[in-house]
């Protein structure tokens, strides 16, 4: 069944290729054509285009479609060209003639809009609930081995001293920033765009406000060419939204990956967490944070296709469009499952005594030892030349009793404060 049948065939090669992989990716916006349709059936009998018993029969066979998507039983089949029309069919199949009304005053690219808008919606929501749980748990470590120092590199290169409290929390702080840019992502596809049809609106006196209020939008996408345009715009934002928050994970996880090797030996994580060597018994490879790395930089470039497949597209409805779906579904359940397996898997990590007075780390302290003489009077020229000097000739010796003071140091790491910035 296909919505815009005029009872011509339609060469099967075509349609194979047009239809594409639809049928298997409609299965995740099911759920919200349905709650959609359901807003659409009571605003066309406010409107009279249904009578009361008709939205009512209506309703209820959405309510039992609706089950069969919460059960797992519902399936659209090869005869069917997506969501929308096996939702409109088996609403005919059971109802008669009333099923066929649904369809009035929308266009199947409206439907796809307000389904995608709602999947958009809720699903930026639960990226935003698991990266709360990530981020509370990042602040817990960094209290927890706040004390525990861990050095701190520039170019790779031993710098300054850092901490575990540190270095958690600076994760935990740039999750702040991504989810800020979370918000304006919700914000932006929280704009009902239901009412746009083909792009164009419709004849029919359509009350959109109402249909707003019933699948729970803060506004309208007013502007119906607006609307339609807004399809390619909202997965350019999401991708680069959902890019940046996994270009914060996939730097923690190469920061894992480092600090696990014998060469910086910072941290460990249990036997079952690590994987080993068909041919070396002594391995205990980071997989899990080389996979959530290599995932997290696959999404990054998830925002390069939507330009792409978007940037010189005119305003109207393009088939370009149905190849924006697939990428974007599957990036949204990529990321959900990367956050729940990162959170996981970090709540084990073993934070290791590192001695500082290890030759490895003798240079550790120079900077705090050229503050210190800075604050005895010495100019800081001086001081940086003194300590240079002695590093050149082998007589440095560090002190390694420096307290760093101020907010958002290794000794003052504003936890409370981080923690109120996630909102």
């Amino acid at each position: 069944m296909k919505l815009w049948d005029k009872g011509i065939s339609i060469d099967k090669k075509i349609e194979q290729f047009t239809v594409g992989n639809d049928r298997e990716i409609d299965i995740h916006i099911a759920k919200y054509d349905i709650i959609a349709s359901k807003a659409h059936a009571k605003m066309l009998q406010k409107i009279g285009i249904l009578t009361t018993n008709e939205l009512v029969d209506l309703l209820t066979g959405l309510k039992n479609l609706e089950k069969q998507v919460t059960d797992g039983t519902f399936v659209i089949d090869s005869q069917f060209e997506d969501v929308h029309s096996k939702i409109e069919y088996e609403l005919t199949k059971s109802l008669g003639e009333v099923g066929k009304k649904i369809h009035t005053a929308r266009s199947r690219n409206d439907q796809v809009l307000v389904a995608l808008h709602l999947y958009y919606k809720e699903n930026l929501g639960l990226v935003k609930e698991k990266t709360k749980t990530f981020f509370d748990t990042l602040l817990t470590l960094a209290e927890t081995h706040q004390d525990k120092v861990l050095p701190g590199y520039t170019h790779l290169q031993v710098a300054m001293p850092s901490s575990f409290g540190l270095w958690f929390s600076a994760y935990a702080e740039l999750m702040v920033d991504d989810v800020y840019l979370l918000n304006a992502a919700i914000k932006t596809v929280d704009q009902n765009p239901l009412g746009s049809a083909a792009g164009y609106g419709s004849s029919f006196p359509i009350d959109r406000e109402l249909t707003t209020k019933e699948m729970g939008f803060s506004t309208l996408k007013y502007n119906v060419v607006a609307a339609q345009m807004a399809r390619g715009k909202n997965e350019r934002t999401i991708a680069a939204v959902l890019g940046g928050l996994c270009n914060t994970m996939s730097r923690f996880a190469m920061d894992i990956c480092l600090y696990m090797s014998q060469n910086f030996g910072f941290i460990s994580f249990p036997d079952e967490l690590t994987t080993g060597s068909s041919i070396m018994p002594h391995k205990k490879n980071p997989d899990v944070f080389e996979l959530i790395r290599g995932k997290c930089n696959k999404i990054q470039a998830l925002q390069t296709e939507m330009i792409l497949i978007t940037n010189n597209l005119p305003s109207g409805y393009h088939r370009d469009f149905q190849l924006l779906k697939e990428n974007m579904i599957a990036a949204f359940e990529e990321v959900k499952d990367i956050l729940d397996i990162f959170n996981y898997a970090i709540q084990q990590i073993m934070v290791k005594d590192i001695d500082v007075n290890s030759d490895l780390y003798k240079y550790l302290f120079t900077v705090d030892n050229i503050n210190t003489l800075v604050v005895n009077g010495m100019s800081f020229r001086e001081a940086y030349q003194k300590i240079g000097g002695e590093v050149q000739d082998g007589t440095y010796i560090p002190d390694t009793s420096k307290k760093h003071s101020h907010i958002g140091s290794i000794h003052n790491l504003c936890l409370n404060k981080i923690k109120n910035k996630f909102i």
